[in-house]
């Protein structure tokens, strides 16, 4: 399962980098503090499936497309 988490964080990492945010714009864009948008990012953390489709909505991807070829 760890596995998951931590693939999940690097593809999040991965978009918002493309967006051009730094981790604590985009954690201001999505209300969530930028300690736990670091675990999230590293795969410390089980993400809620309301906070996978804030961030999903914000990085202007669907959730199925943060799990492709992860999950």
């Amino acid at each position: 399962m760890q596995s998951i988490q931590k693939a999940l964080g690097a593809r999040i990492r991965e978009l918002r980098l493309k967006k051009g945010w730094s981790q604590e714009a985009f954690a201001d864009v999505c209300g969530i503090h930028r300690s736990h948008m670091g675990e999230i990012e590293r795969g410390e953390t089980n993400l809620t499936l309301s906070t996978m489709l804030v961030l999903s909505r914000h990085l202007g991807v669907t959730v199925a497309s943060l799990f492709k070829g992860i999950a």
